[in-house]
């Protein structure tokens, strides 16, 4: 029972945990280059809202492969990677506390009262963002996808996305089954 419990109550502080899935019989060794296709990299879709981010993306994710050894190449790459973004608007409505006036009248054996409300009740709407990064790695021998990883993240346009992209590409890259390089 207290193991039970232990896990319920800590469900909240993991929410914005990655997740991640791939192949346990792929050596992982065997990868030791790579390459980058653009998500929905098509004729038929060329502009995309998730390439305003996509250096970003890119260089942190070529940060982390370039500490577990691996190296950039767009000629004959081992691996293919992919990332994929998706950013939903989220509003928050809240109501501020209502003022109100009442008004009672009593005598011997009746009771009446009534209010009115005269102030507040301001309704306020917050906008955030619910967004998801997602990377995916595909063996170009065999053409399978090998490892997919991602991580959900509510945040403000005006927080630092940079950053928040940065943070969370370094969590999602440790679940890589390729080790950091000594």
């Amino acid at each position: 029972m207290r193991i039970f419990l232990l896990l319920f109550l800590s469900i909240p502080l993991y929410s914005q945990s990655v997740k991640t899935d791939y192949d346990t019989q792929i050596d992982f060794k065997k990868f030791r280059t790579y390459a980058w296709l653009a998500p929905g990299d098509s004729v038929l879709n060329r502009e995309r809202l998730d390439k305003l981010y996509g250096g970003t993306i890119t260089y942190a994710a070529n940060q982390e492969l370039k500490i577990r050894g691996l190296k950039l190449d767009s000629l004959q790459p081992d691996a293919i990677f992919v990332f994929y973004t998706s950013v939903e608007e989220i509003i928050k409505y809240s109501q501020s506390p209502t003022l109100s006036v009442g008004v009672g009248v009593a005598g011997p054996g009746y009771y009446v009262g009534g209010s009115a409300p005269v102030a507040g009740g301001k309704i306020t709407a917050t906008s955030m963002e619910d967004g998801t990064l997602k990377y995916s790695m595909y063996d170009t021998e065999t053409k399978n996808l090998v490892w997919s990883a991602s991580v959900e993240k509510t945040f403000s346009m005006a927080d630092d996305i940079q950053k928040i992209l940065t943070d969370y590409t370094e969590r999602i890259f440790k679940k890589l089954p390729i080790k950091k390089k000594k």
